[in-house]
């Protein structure tokens, strides 16, 4: 108990720690200290991109400005040195926000979760890198607004010409978003706008108009300082959504953008966003709270995640926004509250109004404090559901993008099995000098575009063990929008000394089935005469009938038959074999069949019995959901390919084959191989 409340301290303060953008003390990103003795702010953390500027590399050697022809003028410069290398500097002297709740408008100074957004925008622009950003958010804190002033600045201070378009989801969002820029052009200090130039004359109000309407809808305004435009859309208006010559763009709330007849959130995003260049100074975000899964905001954020896009991820959890606590009323109330914590850490008991004691302390885990998780607590009881709660307040990404179903498998499993996971040790393709329609003189070929993925080389450990290897292969699509083809090696090598079976290598890619059938046969047989599983529903039902060898054959895995004659069959198909007829070859998933391995998988998992090596598998495993119908699946915009070879191959692996033993090699092994018929498909 003692160990938590110090680490919760520890947590407090860091969250309570000092940071003022006006001195530049903890802000964004990594400075340097800089003291000037006759200057308003006599001790600086400046950003360290400062350190290499001309006037910079002065003040540090002489300590104030009294050694320049022009002390005055040298201060002028260093401010716009300042505001143009400092964002959140700038935020806090020259904007103004509206306050919640109420009163007088105020500086802008960023909270906790917009100075880590600031920050991961800063690393793209100070790189030289466009910057493109999707950022799935919990509720206020600001985000929109964040994303918006960061634009602004960027026409302000760095460029002139940059043109920014921001949508919003609705009319409403779009007058939110105009009242804001209105705010902050009304009170920017004009000094700033103009360092050469006459100021504008002083309007009734008693500030200075340096913006102007364009056209007459009000949504475009013109800052002719700067000779920018500020376009605010709706994503219900389409029409307003077309971008020009748009430098930055802002997609504000994509994730409840609907898709109507002739308008999806797809041919928003092109329209506003075709135009824009991959170059630096350029701009766009997607911004969003989660809204279900399978949408556009969904599957691009899944992408980004994943690596595929342009885009890099931004989540920012409940805990990490501060207004979400609740302080405890004494000492001995937070010590009871660790205790209870503590206590059920291992309980999975929740209700329609609780989490379970498991949850709470992932949460305790994950970084949050228990002023927070008491909050989470009574917050939770206003919901009657999880899903509910974590759309609202979600903890991780998973959660944000609630779902109808319940997830399967448990992610603290998930989190031991990823101890396991590492970068593979090759990467290429097996070969054969005879072409791709042979299993002849095999041999690894490293290829750094190659598809497969290999931990661990056959036997490489000197064993020499029947039945060690298990190849498993999920039939996917051809083209690159269709779901993966997957090949999976499965060593049951330590299982001769009682561990556990591993992954040893895998394949993903598109190809055509004939390709991927002879490429399964390769690898099986390049993995000691593999036992090859091919999950065949794909194939049978709508792969079509083909000749071989001057008969009509109906299956690709037909072809691969007598050159590869250890694969896994049907036990169906023994009476039509004694009938004369073709042995139904692969592994049929069904009603019967997928309720069993996954039963396997889950229990599998839960106890930890195989290694894995692959994140993205276990990335699979986390959006894996059984629905409110009973069905198992992905969840909308995720796939299952890698977890469906782990299911397949492990219930395989530890049910329906024998413990692998030592054997004397020989290398007429094959020669004598049958087909292998399972006794546990139907």
């Amino acid at each position: 108990m003692e160990s938590i409340i110090r680490e919760n301290e520890r947590r407090r303060a860091a969250i309570r720690a000092e940071w003022d953008p006006v001195s530049g003390k903890n802000s964004v990103g990594e400075r340097f200290r800089l003291e000037l003795s006759d200057y308003p702010i006599p001790c600086q953390y400046l950003p360290v991109s400062m350190k290499g500027e001309p006037l910079v590399v002065d003040l540090l050697e002489k300590g104030n400005f009294s050694g320049f022809t022009d002390s005055a003028k040298a201060k002028v410069e260093f401010l716009r040195l300042r505001m143009l290398h400092d964002f959140p500097f700038w935020a806090a002297t020259a904007v103004s926000i509206k306050q919640k709740g109420g009163g007088p408008d105020i500086s802008f100074r960023l909270n906790r979760p917009q100075r880590s957004l600031i920050a991961a925008f800063e690393s793209q622009r100070s790189a030289g890198k466009p910057i493109r950003i999707i950022l799935l958010k919990a509720r206020q804190w600001g985000g929109s607004t964040c994303v918006q002033l960061y634009m602004a600045w960027l026409q302000m201070i760095h460029c002139e010409g940059l043109n920014s378009l921001i949508i919003a989801h609705q009319g409403a969002g779009s007058d939110e978003i105009k009242d804001m820029f209105d705010r902050m052009l009304k009170s920017y200090p004009a000094e700033l706008l103009y360092p050469d130039m006459p100021l504008p004359p002083i309007s009734a109000d008693g500030g200075r108009k340096i913006s102007e309407n364009v056209g007459k809808s009000g949504q475009i305004m013109r800052v002719k300082a700067r000779n920018c435009k500020i376009k605010i859309g709706s994503a219900e208006r389409p029409d307003s959504c077309r971008g020009g010559d748009y430098n930055l763009v802002h997609l504000s709330e994509v994730g409840i953008w609907r898709s109507t007849d002739g308008k999806s959130p797809e041919d928003i995003v092109r329209s506003a966003c075709g135009g824009i260049l991959y170059t630096p100074l350029t701009m766009i975000v997607y911004e969003s709270t989660a809204n279900g899964t399978g949408n556009f905001f969904h599957r691009e954020y899944l992408a980004a995640t994943r690596g595929e896009s342009q885009f890099s991820p931004i989540f920012i959890p409940w805990y990490g926004i501060d207004q979400y606590s609740l302080e405890f009323a004494d000492e001995t109330e937070r010590e009871g509250f660790v205790r209870i914590l503590y206590d059920n850490r291992l309980s999975a008991t929740s209700t329609d109004r609780s989490e379970s004691g498991q949850y709470l302390w992932r949460l305790w885990q994950a970084g949050a404090t228990l002023e927070a998780i008491k909050w989470y607590i009574e917050e939770r009881r206003k919901y009657n559901d999880h899903a509910r709660m974590a759309a609202e307040y979600p903890s991780d990404e998973l959660e944000a993008f609630a779902h109808s179903g319940s997830t399967v498998f448990d992610r603290q499993d998930i989190a031991v099995l990823r101890e396991g996971c590492k970068a593979p040790s090759y990467r290429g393709e097996i070969i054969s000098p005879e072409g791709e329609d042979s299993i002849a003189a095999l041999s690894f070929k490293p290829l750094e575009s190659g598809g497969l993925e290999i931990w661990d080389m056959p036997d490489d450990d000197g064993l020499r063990l029947s039945d060690r290897y298990v190849v498993v292969v999920d039939v996917g699509g051809r083209s690159e929008k269709s779901d993966w083809s997957v090949i999976a090696v499965f060593d049951r090598g330590p299982m001769e000394r009682g561990g556990r079976p591993k992954v040893a290598a895998q394949w993903r890619g598109h190809c055509d089935w004939d390709q991927l059938a002879w490429r399964a046969a390769r690898i099986a047989a390049y993995y000691d005469e593999a036992l090859l599983v091919i999950e065949s529903n794909s194939l049978e039902s709508r792969e079509p009938a083909r000749m071989v060898d001057g008969a009509e054959l109906p299956y690709i895995l037909y072809q691969i038959r007598d050159a590869y004659p250890n694969l896994y069959a049907r036990r169906s198909g023994i009476e039509n074999l004694r009938q004369g007829q073709e042995l139904r070859l692969g592994f049929h998933t069904n009603a019967a069949t997928k309720p069993m391995i996954i039963a396997t998988l889950i229990r599998v998992v839960r106890e930890c019995l195989y290694e894995e090596r692959s994140d993205a598998a276990l990335d699979e495993f986390l959006s894996y959901e059984r629905r409110p119908n009973g069905s198992y699946g992905a969840i909308a915009g995720a796939h299952d390919d890698l977890l469906m070879t782990r299911a397949i191959g492990l219930h395989i692996a530890l049910h329906e084959m024998e413990a692998p033993r030592r054997r004397r090699s020989s290398p007429e092994r094959r020669a004598g191989r049958r087909l292998r018929v399972t006794e546990a498909v139907f």
